[in-house]
């Protein structure tokens, strides 16, 4: 990972953020250089998992970089070509519609297009409680999209909550180190 250019996008499945920022901390310790990103609703909302300005300043002070959050500020990223890779962690379901509609309007999906005009890999840990749901039909549509990679994921609680995948976050760095080799790492379900 030394070297290597990291975007890493936050959306809003606040349970997983401790899990994220965990992954996040692993990614700089190996020497991956990274640049934070977080959806509007991740940067602003606070929700019994903590205050915004908590989980901010944490991921400013490990990054050593202001977070981008704002639509404005993501554009850039293709044209300067600031990244190798950019991860999504956690992905919601609803970025996964916006990503698999070509939706482009919040930071996250905005560092995405931008990102993939360059023809590098985005890395997707999926968190949501409707993936066999909802938003089965995204998780499919994007499983077939170029330079789309998912990080492997698994059922959280399939007795009270039967539709909901997390990825497993500890697969992160491997499947980046895949993704940036053209490979989608298996198995995809766990």
């Amino acid at each position: 990972m030394n070297g290597i250019k990291i975007g890493f996008a936050l959306c809003g499945s606040f349970c997983t953020f401790k899990s994220a920022v965990a992954q996040m901390v692993e990614l700089i310790a190996e020497g991956a250089e990274v640049t934070p990103i977080m959806s509007q609703n991740a940067y602003s909302t606070a929700t019994r998992f903590g205050q915004p300005h908590e989980y901010n300043d944490l991921i400013e002070s490990l990054c050593g970089k202001k977070i981008i959050h704002t639509i404005t500020d993501a554009e850039p990223i293709g044209p300067k070509k600031m990244f190798d890779v950019l991860l999504i962690e956690p992905c919601t379901g609803n970025t996964l519609a916006k990503l698999a509609a070509g939706i482009t309007d919040t930071s996250v999906t905005m560092a995405a297009k931008s990102h993939l005009r360059n023809a590098k890999p985005v890395v997707i840990a999926v968190s949501t409680n409707d993936a066999l749901g909802n938003s089965a039909k995204n998780i499919g549509h994007l499983l077939n999209y170029k330079n789309i990679y998912f990080v492997p994921m698994k059922q959280d609680d399939s007795d009270k909550k039967p539709r909901s995948i997390v990825a497993d976050f500890s697969y992160t760095v491997p499947t980046i180190l895949s993704a940036l080799d053209g490979k989608q790492i298996q198995p995809i379900l766990l």
